[in-house]
């Protein structure tokens, strides 16, 4: 098994490539340890030291570090514990894995709006994103503002804010004159 990194536009978060499929569809965020209880592999990950979250994509595990280690020191451990993973023949996930789009429901006056929202962000925003070993998804929309949740690679990147502000809502606006503004939130 041949694991490949890509680099980041976050320089604490690194993204590994095991050449197989991670997750059949979804997205799973593990902004925490005590979170990881739902998948022996972010469970393996989150063992080696200075790990502080893990995220998985399609094909992809992306993992974030504290500011007091290495990635030359943390590299080797996060490769080996990917792979022993894969050849132990676990399961990524336990039970019942949320395979939902990752967007929140949106009832009310706003519904086309929203629906309209959520089709620019899986059709133009999210491979972008998926590309850098993140996703963002739609929290809520009130007023003209659109409030998204960032996970993985794009949760606490510096240029996540040039990335909202610049991209996400000039593209919003352009194709939703009803959008005025997008703001991230925290989960």
């Amino acid at each position: 098994m041949f694991i490949q990194t890509e680099s980041t536009p976050n320089p604490a978060t690194l993204k590994f490539l095991p050449g197989q499929t991670v997750l059949e569809a979804g997205t799973a965020d593990f902004p925490s340890a005590e979170g990881a209880g739902k998948s022996p592999l972010a469970q393996r990950i989150f063992g080696v030291p200075g790990v502080t979250g893990v995220f998985f994509g399609n094909d992809f595990v992306t993992v974030t570090k504290d500011d007091s280690t290495e990635w030359d020191h943390m590299k080797p451990a996060i490769l080996g514990a990917i792979m022993e993973h894969y050849q132990s023949g676990a399961p990524i996930m336990t039970g019942e894995a949320d395979t939902a789009s990752g967007h929140a429901e949106h009832d009310g006056e706003d519904a086309e709006i929203v629906g309209q929202i959520k089709e620019l962000l899986d059709t133009r925003v999210r491979p972008a994103v998926a590309q850098d070993g993140g996703d963002i998804t739609f929290h809520g929309f009130d007023k003209g503002v659109v409030y998204l949740h960032m996970q993985g690679a794009c949760a606490g990147c510096p240029s996540s804010t040039i990335t909202l502000k610049m991209g996400i809502e000039n593209l919003l606006r352009h194709y939703i004159p009803e959008v005025t503004e997008v703001r991230p939130v925290g989960l």
